[in-house]
C-alpha cells in the first residue's frame, strides 16, 4: 500500500514539474515575442542614413505640401515644432534665419507640428495660423494631422530636427537633433548643429556632429 502511494505522489509531481516548465516556456516565448514587437517599433525610426520618404501635410494656407514641391532643393531642414512649448517659442527667430540663410542655397526649412491639438488646444490648426500671421513665417508650417509622420521620423521633442540631403534622387538623412548647444540665448550659442551640418553639405565635406540630443517638449499624443 505504502509502495502504492509513493508511486502515486512521485506520478502527481512529475506532472506539476511539467506544467510549471510549460508555463515558464510559454511565459518566455511571450517575453521574445514583445521584445521582437518593441525593436520592430524602434527600427522604423529613421537614423543617419535612413531614406526618408516623402509626406504630404497641410499647410496653414490649406494647401498640401510634399518634399516633392521643391523640385530644385538640394535637401531640406526639417523640423518638427509647435505654438504652445516654451524651447520652440525660444527657437522661433533662429529657425526662421535658418530658412533665410539656407533655402536660397537649396535647403528650405519644411517646419511641421505633431502634437494633438486635442491634447495641446493651443497647437490646434487655427492657432498655428495666427502663430504664422503674429510672427510673419515665410517657411511652410505643416500640421501632422492623425499623427503620422513623426513617428516615422522617430521625432520626441519641439524642436527636433531632421537635415535631408538629396541623393540620387532619395532624401537621405544626414542629421538628427537639436539646433544648437544653447536654448535659453542665442547670443551663448557655441556650437551651431544645424548650421554646421548643412554648411558641410555645401562644401561636400563630413558633417562633424550626425546625432545630437534634441531639448524640448514631448510630443502630445
Amino acid at each position: 500500500m505504502r509502495k502504492i502511494l509513493l508511486l502515486a505522489l512521485c506520478a502527481i509531481s512529475l506532472f506539476s514539474c511539467n506544467d510549471k516548465k510549460t508555463t515558464e516556456e510559454n511565459q518566455t516565448a511571450d517575453s521574445t515575442s514583445v521584445t521582437t514587437v518593441s525593436d520592430t517599433i524602434v527600427s522604423t525610426s529613421y537614423q543617419v542614413g535612413s531614406e526618408a520618404t516623402d509626406f504630404s501635410l497641410k499647410n496653414v494656407d490649406e494647401k498640401v505640401v510634399a518634399l516633392a514641391d521643391y523640385p530644385d532643393a538640394k535637401g531640406y531642414i526639417v523640423v518638427f515644432t509647435c505654438n504652445h512649448c516654451p524651447y520652440a517659442i525660444a527657437y522661433e527667430d533662429r529657425i526662421a534665419d535658418l530658412n533665410r540663410k539656407y533655402a536660397g542655397l537649396g535647403y528650405p526649412v519644411i517646419a511641421i507640428n505633431p502634437n494633438n491639438p486635442a491634447v495641446q488646444p493651443e497647437d490646434s490648426f487655427e492657432l498655428m495660423k495666427a502663430r504664422v500671421k503674429e510672427k510673419n513665417i515665410t517657411y511652410p508650417y505643416l500640421f501632422d494631422e492623425g499623427q503620422k509622420v513623426y513617428p516615422q521620423y522617430g521625432a520626441t521633442k519641439t524642436p527636433h530636427v531632421f537635415v535631408l540631403n538629396k541623393e540620387n534622387g532619395k532624401n537621405i538623412v544626414k542629421y538628427i537633433g537639436a539646433i544648437d548647444n544653447n536654448y535659453e540665448n542665442p547670443n551663448d550659442v557655441s556650437e551651431k548643429y544645424v548650421e554646421d551640418a548643412v554648411n558641410a553639405l555645401i562644401s561636400g565635406k563630413q558633417i562633424a556632429k550626425t546625432n545630437t540630443v534634441a531639448i524640448g517638449c514631448t510630443i502630445k499624443v
